[in-house]
């Protein structure tokens, strides 16, 4: 409950920040702040479906969904968190476009790039429809018999066919996009790692210290979506270990799937953070904070 309270606002206050930016900063919106808004709205719905039956089961509510109820949760849970890892792997591509060096071969992909991110997240959207649509009756709620075999539960929700092994080859489907997105994002975080580092032995050369102390727009969300790439890879390992564990194991036990789910909400948690660097109107308002609060203390020093 605390996990979903604590992620719901920060997500809902970066939410009112990028709404905030877009009708009253136009000047400070970017095509950047458009898939950070689109990611915090799929890690809003992701939090709130994957801890709602769990939360509920906490407080002893009884039978709080049924078939169709399972499968509408599981059902936007899943897209939800496919959408997640989609656009994290999008955003990391559009931020190694963007800092692309004039003289390499993807400098054409520029002009191109708002096209591109729109057509990316589209056709994301339908992938991930057209995966779990089949999902959709192959989950009931929970029956009263003993659960022993191969397949998916949770507090009020399994596999139609508990114990099936066939099961199995729609979790490969899945891991096969998911690796698809990972290998992405590791191959864009790799790729701005080393536009970093020629960019600093490059300032090394200069003199300058503005040059050197003050970093740009673009290496402050660089450095953000590195932590992001990071943050979701580890998440990311860990929580598909526990639910391959959690699925083929014979005998089910209930706390690994609240354990699980809890894991499942830590990369929508932390994502506000990260993004809240990269925001030039949160850098705004914090500088103008530090400002005034060394004003008021240099004043407390005079009296």
């Amino acid at each position: 409950m605390g996990v979903c309270l604590i992620s719901q606002l920060w997500n809902s206050l970066l939410f009112i920040l990028y709404i905030y930016t877009f009708f009253f900063k136009p000047h400070f919106k970017k095509l950047i702040d458009s898939i950070c808004m689109h990611l915090t709205i799929v890690n809003v719905l992701m939090i709130i479906f994957t801890l709602i039956s769990h939360i509920m089961s906490y407080f002893g509510v009884p039978k709080f969904l049924d078939d169709t109820g399972c499968r509408a949760v599981l059902f936007i849970f899943r897209i939800t968190r496919g959408m997640s890892i989609s656009t994290t792997s999008i955003l990391s591509t559009f931020q190694v476009i963007t800092i692309t060096p004039s003289n390499s071969r993807w400098v054409w992909l520029k002009p191109k790039l708002s096209k591109l991110t729109l057509s990316s997240l589209l056709c994301s959207w339908l992938i991930n429809l057209l995966i779990y649509t089949y999902m959709i009756p192959m989950v009931i709620a929970k029956t009263n018999s003993t659960h022993f075999g191969h397949g998916y539960m949770d507090p009020y929700c399994q596999n139609k066919h508990f114990g099936n092994q066939n099961s199995g080859s729609f979790l490969s489907i899945i891991f096969i996009r998911d690796l698809f997105y990972v290998a992405l994002m590791m191959w864009t975080s790799l790729y701005m790692v080393t536009v970093l580092y020629r960019h600093r032995k490059r300032v090394q050369h200069l003199h300058s210290t503005s040059l050197s102390c003050q970093p740009s727009p673009e290496r402050r969300a660089t450095h953000s979506i590195l932590l992001l790439v990071i943050s979701f890879a580890f998440i990311y390992g860990l929580n598909n270990y526990i639910t391959l564990y959690s699925f083929y194991v014979q005998a089910k036990i209930p706390n690994v799937e609240g354990i699980n789910a809890i894991l499942a909400t830590c990369y929508p948690t932390i994502c506000p953070f990260l993004l809240m660097k990269n925001n030039k109107l949160v850098w705004q308002l914090t500088s103008s904070f530090s400002e005034r609060r060394r004003t008021c203390f240099q004043s407390v020093l005079c009296v």
